[in-house]
């Protein structure tokens, strides 16, 4: 079942999940607002979609920059937080520098963005926001210290906010999946098998988006964990 029209704001909306959950909401006829830090691979001129630039790891300048957006989007019905950005390794390989700028982008932005719109959501005794969390925020895995952290904290945040804003009519709901064929492993030194039951399509996040988006206002769906049939990990070739 499709309700009507919405607007349905989505963060990392230049690549991956995020982008295809730009592209099926907007041809579901919602209106898109899409926070990025650059749109270059995502060139869209649907009416109905509205590009804003932002760096979300610039927590500094974050909460002024997202204040004014909400001002001028203050009448959203649903987020969803999709930024993120995955880095691995032995916690004495990372600098502490790294460790603030990946907890920066795949936590705390996430925060300052429910941190931003919850009121309105709350004022208008509805809405819905969605976190994409990762099969990370389930289990601590080897090499995946900070990353791993950086999900938990994602997902005990979307578990205390879907308690604290039942009573306000705002659904609070988390994402898990397991190894996307996307972008994601670009830059990382292993990435998933070859086979199609080793990887999701970020399509099938999507398909998990749309559902709860689309679910009943009385309802929650508060936690959904997706994952390939088979879990297999491959490291890439040394150049």
């Amino acid at each position: 079942m499709k309700l009507s029209a919405r607007k349905i704001l989505i963060t990392g909306a230049s690549s991956g999940i995020g982008r295809e959950a730009c592209k099926r909401l907007l041809n579901d006829g919602h209106q898109v607002i899409g926070i990025a830090r650059d749109f270059s691979k995502f060139p869209c001129d649907d009416d109905a979609f509205t590009p804003i630039t932002i760096d979300l790891e610039a927590v500094e300048t974050l909460p002024k920059q997202l204040q004014t957006l909400a001002k001028t989007q203050s009448n959203v019905d649903a987020i969803v937080c999709c930024a993120g950005r995955g880095q691995f390794g032995s916690l004495e390989e990372f600098s502490y520098e790294q460790i603030r700028s990946l907890i920066d982008l795949n936590f705390i932005s996430q925060a300052f963005i429910a941190r931003t719109f919850l009121p309105i959501l709350k004022q208008q005794q509805s809405g819905t926001l969605i976190f994409i969390g990762s099969e990370a925020a389930l289990r601590g895995s080897r090499k995946g210290s900070i990353y791993c952290a950086s999900k938990f904290a994602v997902r005990g945040l979307a578990q205390a906010l879907r308690d604290e804003c039942s009573k306000s009519g705002v659904s609070v709901s988390i994402i898990n999946p397991g190894m996307v064929k996307s972008e994601f492993f670009d830059e990382l030194p292993f990435s998933h098998g070859d086979e199609e039951d080793n990887y999701l399509l970020p399509e099938d996040v999507v398909d998990a988006i749309a559902l709860i988006i689309n679910a009943r206002g009385s309802n929650v769906i508060d936690e959904i964990n997706l994952s390939p049939l088979k879990n297999v990990v491959q490291s890439k070739p040394v150049n």
